[in-house]
């Protein structure tokens, strides 16, 4: 009866591994070198820039003009954070379901780290900071202190910009209102009755200054 033959299994020596090693990490080297390229080398086309090129725009924040040339992917949160150190809009979920980072934007509340930089070109931007008056703290800001409207303090920016854009609204709103306004912020040290008494107050209080 004629046996059958195994297969001889080939072995490797540690010279083999070391030369696979190094073919294979100048591949990965090289490859990403290749894909990514320098924006300002790329051609346009029809006179366009590509997609993914960088982009100058123009923010007006807290009253002042700024330009910037950003990437695509670049959120608003990013730039207020990162470009002009506005650290009082916080960072938190980047999913928009927390508003810590919400600021106003052209009148209505946004979630900054939902909208791109590029979408906000020639927009007119508010944050916790735009509110202040040299050291001198906003009605708002006061009311929130004043009725403990806070714990931790992370998400309270996002609140007082919400109350904010509220109140330019409509001065004097009913406790609906109000709950409808301040949905989008959430405290996880769960503070609001509190918070919702500071919009009253800040309401009587931006009433009788007619701020």
């Amino acid at each position: 009866m004629e046996k059958i033959k195994k297969k001889k299994r080939k072995t490797y020596t540690r010279r083999d591994f070391l030369k696979g090693f190094g073919s294979g990490a100048l591949s990965t080297a090289v490859v990403p070198k290749l894909l990514v390229q320098d924006a300002s080398s790329l051609q346009t086309t029809g006179g366009k820039a590509p997609l993914y090129s960088k982009k100058q725009i123009t923010l007006t924040i807290n009253e002042k003009k700024y330009v910037f040339v950003v990437e695509p992917r670049e959120t608003l949160l990013h730039v207020l954070r990162e470009r002009l150190k506005l650290t009082g809009t916080k960072e938190s979920c980047n999913s928009g379901e927390c508003g810590a980072c919400t600021v106003i934007m052209d009148g209505r509340t946004v979630y900054s780290c939902m909208v791109l930089a590029v979408e906000a070109e020639g927009s007119k931007i508010t944050t916790i900071e735009g509110l202040l008056d040299g050291e001198e703290l906003h009605p708002i800001q006061k009311a929130f202190v004043d009725n403990d409207a806070m714990q931790c303090g992370y998400c309270t920016p996002g609140q007082i910009m919400s109350a904010k854009a509220l109140l330019d609204k409509n001065p004097k709103p009913i406790a609906e209102e109000v709950k409808r306004a301040m949905a989008g912020n959430l405290c996880r040290c769960v503070s609001y009755p509190h918070i919702i008494n500071a919009v009253f107050d800040a309401s009587k209080r931006l009433t009788k200054t007619g701020a």
